[in-house]
C-alpha cells in the first residue's frame, strides 16, 4: 500500500498495523510546517532521518533488501508537491508490505527506527485523544468533511462511495415532474379534468431529502464509524431539521453550527466547532474519572504500572486513561505508557489520552478492569 491517510482513517490503520507487521518495519516521525518559510527545512530534516534508517538497515540486512525498503522513502523526499502541503507533523511507515504517509494535526518529536514492529506511539497519542471531532459542512447541493481538535481543523478527503455533490449522489435520476389529476366541475359521468405538474420547489425538496439520506449513509459507513468521534453539522438553519429527520448516524451531535460554512474561514469554523463540542468533551472526561473512581472502590481499577501491565497482558483492561505528554522512560528510551497503550489496544481494550489536569490519578495512567 502506498497512500496518504486522512485523520479519520488512522484508528483503522492502527488496528491493521497492530495485527500484521512484517519486519523490518521502518518508522519516521517529524514535526512539519504548514507555511513558508518553515516548510523549507522539512524535507532536509526528513532526508537526515532517512539516512538514519539506511545506517540501521546496513548493519543488519543485505544491501538489495535495504534499497528496496528505502526506495519509497527516497521518492517521498524528492516529491516537492508533497512538502508544499504538509501539516504540523508527519508519520512515514514502510515495510515490504506497503508504505504510508500520515499528516498529523500536532507536532511530534523526530524519530527514525528500524524494528520488528512499527513505532506507533505518536499516532496513539494523537488519535486516541478525547478531543477529536468531525464537522460535516453541508448545503442542498454539496458537502465537505473536516477532522479537528481544539487547535486545528483540516478537510478530509472523502472516501470512495461518499457523494460530494447532489449530482454524484443522484446522477441522472433527479425527480421528474409528477402529474396529478384534478376535477373542476361537471357531472360524475362527464366532469371536466385537467392535468397539473408538481412545482419545481416540490421536486427540489424531494431531491434534497434523497441527497441528505445518501450523504448520511455514506458518512456513517466510511467516516463516522471508523473514526468513532462526534460529528457536528455545519449548515444554514433551514438544512438542520431536514438532515436530522433522515439521519441515522449515532455520532451526529445534537448541537450544530447554524451558519453558511462556505462563509467561514477554517479558523472560524474550528473555533465555533470547539465551542459546540467542549462541554461534551468536559463531560466525557468527568465521566471517565467517575467510572475509574467507582471501579477502584470495587477493586476493579488501578494506577500502578506493573499491576496494570500484568492485567493488560491477561486481557483484563477495559479502559486505559493515559496522561497527555507524560513520559515514563523504559529500556532503550521507550515510553512505557505508550507501550502499555499498544498492548491494551492489541488485547481489545480502549485507550483514551487526556490532559494532565483531568487525570483521576497522579501516576500518568488509570486503568479499569473487565474482571
Amino acid at each position: 500500500m502506498n497512500a496518504t491517510i486522512s485523520p479519520d482513517q488512522i484508528p483503522d490503520q492502527i488496528k491493521k498495523l497492530l495485527q500484521s507487521q512484517e519486519p523490518p518495519c521502518l518508522s519516521i516521525y517529524l514535526p512539519t510546517h504548514r507555511r513558508h518559510p518553515g516548510n523549507q527545512q522539512d524535507p532536509i530534516r526528513y532526508k537526515n532521518l532517512v539516512k538514519q534508517l539506511d545506517a540501521a538497515l546496513e548493519a543488519h540486512y543485505p544491501k538489495a533488501d535495504a534499497e528496496a525498503l528505502l526506495a519509497p522513502f527516497l521518492a517521498l523526499a524528492a516529491d516537492a508537491e508533497f512538502w508544499n502541503h504538509t501539516w504540523d507533523g508527519l508519520a512515514v511507515l514502510g515495510s515490504s508490505a506497503g508504505f504510508r504517509t500520515i499528516k498529523l494535526q500536532r507536532p511530534v518529536p523526530e524519530v527514525a527506527t528500524v524494528a520488528t514492529t512499527f513505532h506507533l506511539k505518536p499516532l496513539l497519542r494523537i488519535q486516541q485523544s478525547a478531543e477529536r471531532y468531525q464537522v460535516l459542512a453541508l448545503n442542498r447541493r454539496e458537502i465537505r468533511l473536516y477532522d479537528g481538535n481544539r487547535d486545528q481543523l483540516d478537510e478530509v478527503t472523502l472516501a470512495p462511495g461518499v457523494p460530494a455533490t447532489i449530482t454524484a449522489a443522484l446522477g441522472d435520476e433527479h425527480t421528474e415532474p409528477h402529474e396529478t389529476v384534478a376535477s373542476y366541475g361537471g357531472t360524475a359521468q362527464g366532469s371536466n379534468m385537467r392535468h397539473t405538474q408538481g412545482t419545481k420547489a416540490d421536486e427540489a425538496d424531494i431531491d434534497e431529502k434523497r441527497f441528505f439520506r445518501a450523504v448520511d449513509r455514506a458518512i456513517l459507513e466510511h467516516h463516522s464509524r471508523p473514526a468513532g468521534v462526534p460529528l457536528i453539522l455545519a449548515a444554514l438553519a433551514q438544512y438542520h431539521t431536514p438532515f436530522r429527520e433522515v439521519s441515522h448516524n449515532p455520532f451526529l451531535y445534537e448541537m450544530g453550527i447554524e451558519a453558511d460554512p462556505a462563509a467561514l474561514t477554517a479558523a472560524d469554523l474550528c473555533e465555533r466547532a470547539w465551542s459546540v463540542i467542549e462541554p461534551e468533551f468536559r463531560a466525557r472526561l468527568k465521566k471517565h474519572a467517575e467510572t475509574y473512581g467507582a471501579a477502584h472502590a470495587r477493586a476493579l481499577a488501578s494506577d500502578d504500572y506493573e499491576y496494570v501491565a500484568n492485567a493488560a497482558a491477561a486481557s483484563r483492561v477495559e479502559t486505559l486513561l493515559v496522561e497527555a505528554d507524560r513520559i515514563i522512560p523504559g529500556p532503550g528510551g521507550d515510553d512505557l505508557l505508550d507501550d502499555l497503550a499498544e498492548l491494551v489496544l492489541q488485547r481489545g481494550g480502549r485507550v483514551v489520552v487526556v490532559p494532565a489536569a483531568d487525570m483521576p490519578t497522579t501516576t500518568g495512567l488509570a486503568a479499569t478492569f473487565r474482571f
